[in-house]
């Protein structure tokens, strides 16, 4: 079970800190075409401010568990992604984009199952 877990940390650690470093780095507009819409009509600084905390929770998930220091952080950081996923589902399903809403869910779920099984 560990390796599911440690591949799921990998996976979704790889989609927060893809879309944070897109956060952090690219404007809004390109952003909303590049599908990140939930952006859209948010404060410039705001976005940013969501992207650096979408990397620091990706490294969160991943070295504290990785070199045994503070590993506490790991499930920590696992149950603040996902509830980024909840108000990201109701963005997305007020925009009319079900795809998406799965996406939020899953990931939702996986980081669920990672601070589950990393609190044990």
């Amino acid at each position: 079970m560990n390796i599911v877990i440690w591949t799921l940390q990998g996976f979704i650690a790889s989609i927060f800190m893809f879309s944070g470093v897109n956060k952090t780095f690219i404007d809004e507009k390109t952003l909303v075409k590049k599908g990140q819409t939930g952006v859209e009509g948010l404060n410039k600084w705001f976005i940013k401010f969501i992207g650096i905390s979408e990397i620091l929770g990706a490294v969160a998930l991943i070295l504290p568990i990785l070199f045994n220091k503070w590993t506490l952080l790991t499930p920590i950081s696992a149950i603040c992604l996902g509830c980024i996923m909840i108000p990201a589902a109701f963005i997305h399903n007020k925009r009319d984009e079900p795809k998406s809403v799965v996406i939020n869910v899953m990931v939702f779920i996986c980081c669920g199952l990672i601070s589950y099984y990393r609190f044990q």
